[in-house]
């Protein structure tokens, strides 16, 4: 196998930190290895690099602050330690960032937050602000009300709890963070998705049972064979190979390069990023992310701006939000999140976007400067029409 191509310009990183790197065999936290994993975070964070942190740990933290033995298989119980555990594990984050000179956010996210328009819209525009204000976001799936993860726990701890929760119940949730920081990462355009687990890589079988499994060092895409081979959950967490498999397969065709490794590695963050041969390397076909091909191709046309000449040098030339003073006219009839077309006076298409507002109220905004949006419609949201994380701009 040729050497790895480095990773050291990946700018924007979504880093997830399983169960398994979280705590130790005893089900104690691993203070040294989190740590050590915090401080490899904010030296990339000073380097200038974009940073999202996808945590698994909070029904752990709650069972530690609760005093109990052993961690609950009850539903009713795993949501209590969550909702115990979240507050106590983000403070230790604060604690330990702050102390690096990072600032960080928390954000507790669900299936419906990213499957819903309007929602996902602002989800996304709330990380980007983030980051644009050198904040680490710190994400996870909010357990003590979206419980899917829960019951797959459940479910890999005795047979029967495949009866816990309610259809609507199974319905919803991510199943595991590995599935949340790969919807994240396609959801930002991140460059790289980083998969700290328990163990060191996908292997040729379960090296825990298999003496003679070999480490897969690198894959181009994640195909049926891969996942059919892979199966059983981190010791402690609901997500097992299978499950960062498919993370890396949705991951993968969005265009993001994924990376599988153990989150006991010493210095694993920069290693991987300059080429060392660690954990497993999925490499993407595509390079447009799945957001971008959706804006671009896919999403239905519910209407256009015509700009004047300024504004489409501004949105074209230096990427530039589209603010109200630049539009000359708003076409079509679209609600806030819709594809919008950005159009010149000629009818030229020269670019698509995820718009803020509806169309009586860019109408209404058209021409006037963003400081007075709030004075024109009586409310503010956003200071343009289309932000320019949410433009997609050339012939399409």
């Amino acid at each position: 196998m040729s050497p790895r191509t480095p990773l050291l310009d990946a700018h924007r990183i979504v880093v997830k930190l399983g169960t398994g790197v979280i705590t130790g065999e005893d089900g104690g936290f691993a203070m040294g290895r989190l740590y050590a994993l915090i401080e490899q975070m904010a030296r990339l964070h000073h380097e200038g690099r974009e940073l999202i942190l996808v945590s698994s740990g909070a029904v752990g933290m709650g069972v530690r602050e609760l005093g109990m033995a052993e961690r609950p298989t009850s539903l009713g119980l795993r949501q209590a330690c969550a909702a115990v555990g979240q507050g106590h594990l983000i403070a230790l984050y604060s604690r330990a960032f702050a102390d690096l000179g990072v600032k960080v956010a928390q954000v507790l996210l669900t299936q419906e937050d990213l499957a819903d328009r309007d929602r996902a819209l602002c989800v996304r525009t709330t990380l980007m602000r983030l980051l644009e204000l050198r904040v680490l976001p710190i994400l996870n799936e909010n357990d003590s009300v979206s419980v899917r993860e829960l019951i797959e726990y459940a479910r890999t701890q005795r047979p029967q709890a495949a009866t816990l929760g309610s259809p609507a119940e199974r319905a919803f949730g991510f199943g595991d963070n590995d599935g949340l920081s790969a919807e994240v990462a396609v959801a930002l355009g991140t460059d790289l998705l980083v998969l700290l687990t328990s163990v060191d890589a996908l292997h040729t079988a379960d090296p825990r049972t298999d003496p003679a499994a070999r480490r897969i060092g690198e894959v181009d895409g994640v195909d049926e064979g891969l996942l059919a081979a892979a199966s059983g959950p981190s010791q402690g967490g609901t997500g097992g190979m299978a499950s960062k498999l498919q993370a890396a397969r949705h991951a993968c065709e969005a265009g993001i390069t994924v990376l599988i490794a153990s989150g006991a590695a010493p210095d694993v963050l920069p290693r991987l990023l300059a080429g060392d041969d660690l954990g497993t390397r999925v490499n993407p076909s595509a390079r447009r992310s799945l957001r971008s091909r959706s804006i671009a191709f896919a999403a239905p046309r519910k209407g256009a701006f015509v700009v004047n000449a300024g504004a489409l040098e501004a949105v074209v030339e230096r990427k530039a939000s589209l603010l109200p003073i630049g539009v000359i006219a708003v076409e079509g009839e679209f609600a806030k999140g819709d594809v919008v077309e950005i159009r010149d006076g000629s009818g030229r298409v020269h670019g698509r976007g995820l718009v803020n507002y509806d169309s009586g109220e860019c109408r209404a905004v058209a021409g006037r400067h963003s400081t007075e949006i709030a004075q024109v419609l009586g409310w503010q949201g956003y200071d343009a029409l289309i932000t320019r994380d949410h433009l997609e701009m050339g012939d399409l």
